[in-house]
């Protein structure tokens, strides 16, 4: 599988502990053609796991996508060179609508919309539903959207927080057909397990693993 970070906070390439070298190329490189796609491809730490990083210079390459006049299928073309050698290619991209967002959409054929269980998380989904709409529209975005994921989803002990079972129903009736997929519920076990490198079954919480295994099951069907 290859992981592709589109996002310049670079958070996918810190969690998979990917350090970035002053001469190393990113998906800056790749997207701008200063290297291909293959020399832009990295090796993590899990096996059968590769990585395409980015860094803060990533936000430089708006200007570029900008002005190419094919911004939004400039991804896709990059990695239409290594399609070959991957069974799935996941791109994390920022929740915002930038050039950026618009290329990575643009490579996609399923979508998985994250999204936060409060009021402002629900007007996050109407909007990213209408931006994917819109791509779509302009034959920027060809693919589906296969689930919304509610996170941070607030229980308190074995009871739902009212606003958490509110918002989470509004999503449903937002999404129309589009399925929601089990929440990630709020816990501090999730950056226990990032710390410790374990599954979180293995750390003895089964139930917060679940809807990662779903996410996985929808992307394998």
């Amino acid at each position: 599988m290859l992981a592709v970070d589109c996002d310049p906070q670079a958070n996918l390439t810190f969690y998979l502990n990917h350090e970035v070298a002053a001469n190393q190329p990113t998906l800056l490189e790749v997207l701008t053609g200063a290297v291909s796609t293959e020399d832009g491809i990295y090796p993590t730490q899990h096996d059968n796991l590769f990585l395409i990083p980015a860094d803060r210079s990533l936000f430089k390459v708006s200007d570029f996508l900008s002005s190419s006049g094919a911004g939004a299928f400039i991804l896709k073309l990059r990695l239409q060179k290594v399609e070959k050698l991957f069974d799935y290619v996941v791109i994390d991209v920022q929740p915002s609508r930038s050039q950026i967002c618009l290329t990575a959409v643009g490579a996609a054929n399923k979508v998985l919309i994250p999204v936060e269980a409060t009021t402002k998380g629900v007007n996050s989904l109407i909007d990213t539903l209408d931006f994917l709409q819109e791509q779509s529209l302009i034959m920027a975005f060809s693919g589906e959207v296969l689930g919304v994921i509610p996170f941070r989803d607030r229980w308190i002990g074995r009871t739902q927080s009212l606003d958490s079972r509110d918002t989470i129903a509004a999503m449903k009736e937002f999404a129309g057909n589009i399925p929601i997929l089990p929440s990630i519920r709020e816990s501090e076990q999730f950056k226990r397990a990032i710390r410790t490198g374990k599954q979180l079954s293995e750390l003895g919480y089964p139930d917060l693993q679940y809807p990662f295994e779903q996410i996985i099951l929808a992307l394998t069907q």
